[in-house]
């Protein structure tokens, strides 16, 4: 009861003028920091932070300034769906799965129901890991102390495992795809080591290695856009949306369709988002690949099942307070946003880690208030601008082209401010569209390049410490997460030699 009375009370204090207000600002240019093709939460957040300092010369304490940047990485997190179905271009990282099923409902017409169900996915999935945070904060951090390389070499495993199904029937160029992007990710200097490696023809650009943003904004922005050009010469439109009361009320409805894959989700991005240097990329991913594979009906994900809009939607709502978990018991970042966000509260003159709750109750309970109260309002707010999104897609395909080639350009570029990357990404664009006319899936390969700097470093460092592979089948954690990994791939391949065996 003690918890519930200090959240009614930090709850009461996140809708107090002031506080509401910063709430709702900062939702609102979330929506529209994480709608824009390269900046994302991580880049709205830094970018706002020296705002911050206004905020609190006129409020007098840091824990309005808290409440406005949760609010824009709640915002942000909400709106990297808007491009990734509107447009077919990533807003953010987080958002690159939902791509797969949400640009093609958009292309059927059916754009208005992908955008409900991101909506309501989000927000469910930020609901249950605000639930989970705040009556399970403690306990849930001790767990997360407890996953050490191993541990996280194991999860990341058994998210390459759910990549099988993600190519569809062609098991090998699946394999294919993924070890692609594996070797994509490699790219620059060795992270023991320090010497370069596959560092192209000598050329300096890629020293820094192939970033995430290049591939998914090249693949989903000028690969899609390519695509869309080779496979409908005839149209000039994208597609007819007609919005009114019964339409959106019938899109509303179908969110049933959707509960799987929000369930899954929201559990699993929470979990992932506990994790220090997980975040919602790699949940979203995750929670995409799972939902899959828990699926009757796997074959119609990438044709535009709710699921597969739902489960990343959840997944990185859930996982971006499941990272403030960490930062704020801890004091370890659990993603590149909280990163910022627990630089802006030691400026602020906080100190995050386990005596922050005993010490500092004033400034945590509101700000966990705030989580509940930007969340309601990042629902309402995405649900109200829904017609203003769907206009895009009434422009004839002949104007939004170049505008989709415009804002993949200014994104890249405003992500690195680099015109190397700019071009490799219009390479990486044309490579993606030659990838589709093959029937190469391309999204295994975007997932491992997500993935492999993560789960590279947990193995080296994990073998340098234990010198052995058996350590991964005798840690207690570890060792059920590694079996199910390998069952999970082995079966895709042990189907296609029992097909190619009966024909």
């Amino acid at each position: 009861m003690e918890i519930v009375s200090a959240l009614f009370d930090g709850i009461y204090v996140a809708l107090e003028p002031v506080n509401l207000g910063l709430a709702i600002i900062g939702v609102v240019v979330g929506l529209f920091v994480g709608a824009m093709p390269g900046l994302g939460s991580v880049n709205g957040v830094a970018i706002l932070l020296p705002f911050t300092f206004v905020i609190q010369n006129f409020t007098g304490g840091a824990t309005s300034p808290m409440i406005f940047l949760a609010a824009v990485y709640y915002g942000a997190m909400y709106g990297g769906a808007i491009s990734s179905i509107a447009l077919g271009i990533p807003g953010a990282s987080t958002a690159v799965a939902t791509t797969f099923d949400g640009r093609p409902l958009a292309l059927k017409g059916k754009a208005h129901v992908a955008l409900m169900t991101a909506a309501i996915a989000s927000f469910v999935g930020a609901t249950v890991a605000n639930i989970l945070f705040t009556g399970f904060a403690p306990v849930l951090a001790s767990v997360a102390l407890n996953f050490g390389n191993p541990e996280i070499f194991a999860l990341m495993l058994l998210a390459f495992a759910t990549f099988a199904g993600l190519g569809g029937d062609d098991f090998p160029k699946t394999i294919f795809s993924i070890c692609f992007g594996l070797a994509l990710s490699a790219v620059g200097f060795d992270i023991i080591s320090g010497e370069p490696r596959l560092i192209f023809f000598d050329i300096q650009g890629f020293s820094h290695g192939i970033r995430f943003l290049v591939l998914a904004i090249g693949i989903y922005g000028i690969g899609e856009m390519l695509w869309t050009i080779n496979a409908s010469k005839n149209k000039t439109t994208m597609t007819s949306v007609e919005i009114n009361f019964q339409s959106m009320t019938a899109a509303l409805l179908r969110f049933k369709e959707a509960l799987k894959g929000t369930t899954i989700g929201s559990f699993l991005g929470f979990f992932i988002g506990i994790l220090p240097a997980a975040g919602a990329t790699p949940a979203s991913l995750m929670g995409y690949g799972i939902t899959k594979m828990a699926s009757r009906n796997p074959e119609q994900f990438g044709k535009g099942a709710l699921d597969g809009v739902a489960a990343p939607e959840a997944a990185n709502n859930s996982a971006s307070t499941g990272a403030m978990l960490p930062m704020m018991t801890l004091g370890i970042p659990g993603s590149p946003t909280t990163a910022v966000l627990l630089a802006g509260m030691v400026i602020w003159g906080l100190d995050p880690g386990p005596l922050l709750f005993s010490e500092q109750p004033d400034f945590v309970w509101p700000l966990i208030g705030s989580f509940y109260v930007s969340n309601l309002v990042a629902l309402i707010v995405n649900l109200a601008f829904i017609p203003i999104f769907l206009w895009m897609l009434r422009m004839p395909f002949t104007i939004l082209s170049p505008i989709i080639f415009v804002l993949s350009l200014v994104g890249t570029y405003a992500a690195y401010m680099n015109m190397f990357d700019v071009w490799l990404m219009v390479l990486v664009g044309f490579g993606g569209f030659f990838m589709r006319m093959l029937d190469y899936p391309v999204a295994p390969a975007v997932l491992a390049i997500v993935l492999g700097p993560i789960a590279e470093p947990a193995l080296r460092q994990t073998l340098m410490q234990y010198e052995t592979f058996t350590i991964f089948f005798t840690r207690p954690i570890a060792a059920p997460i590694t079996i199910a990994a390998i069952i999970l791939i082995l079966l895709p391949g042990l189907k296609f030699l029992l097909k190619k065996i009966n024909k």
